[in-house]
């Protein structure tokens, strides 16, 4: 990557395709439009570059990573958005009727709390924890995927998403 111009073509394309092969492989689609996809890819990667993390290249990024776990693509918001709206915040995901052109996306509204009401809540908070479980359980933040183990995976194995996106549910 060229530190002052951002990525290159090759480095987008690159990024491009491991990006499909992922979604494939976990059961989603990337954008149709290849010119959008690429631009969406290309602000991941400059992200990466700025913070060495790739926040949504939608979203504003503080610069710290434990601020922005939930933003990092494919970001916590990306399912809940998929089913409701057809596409991620930024549609660089989409869903099968919008991969397949029988269904165009829309306006997908902001599901990322406000900074002063981030952390307040976590979803793990509302669970029974009376059950007796000898190992801890690990939710991934993105997915869903739950595991009982005492540690997270250090990748997740459906949305390969890294150990920092999991959270303690139980």
């Amino acid at each position: 990557m060229n530190n002052s111009a951002g990525p290159d073509d090759e480095e987008v394309e690159r990024r491009v395709q491991q990006l499909k092969k992922d979604a494939s492989e976990g059961g989603y689609y990337l954008n149709p439009d290849i010119e959008f996809t690429k631009k969406l890819v290309a602000g991941l990667l400059v992200n990466e570059q700025r913070y060495a993390y790739p926040a949504c290249p939608c979203r504003l990024a503080s610069g710290r990573k434990d601020s922005d776990l939930d933003i990092i693509c494919p970001c916590d918001y990306r399912d809940p958005d998929l089913d409701a709206y057809g596409a991620c915040y930024c549609a660089l995901y989409v869903s099968e009727d919008v991969h397949k052109g029988r269904s165009p996306v829309g306006s997908i509204p902001e599901r990322r709390p406000p900074r002063a009401e981030r952390g307040r809540v976590q979803k793990s908070e509302t669970v029974d924890r009376t059950c007796n479980i000898p190992l801890p359980v690990w939710r991934c933040r993105v997915c869903g995927y739950l595991c009982a183990r005492e540690s997270p995976p250090l990748i997740c194995p459906i949305c390969k998403v890294k150990k920092d996106r999991f959270e303690r549910f139980l």
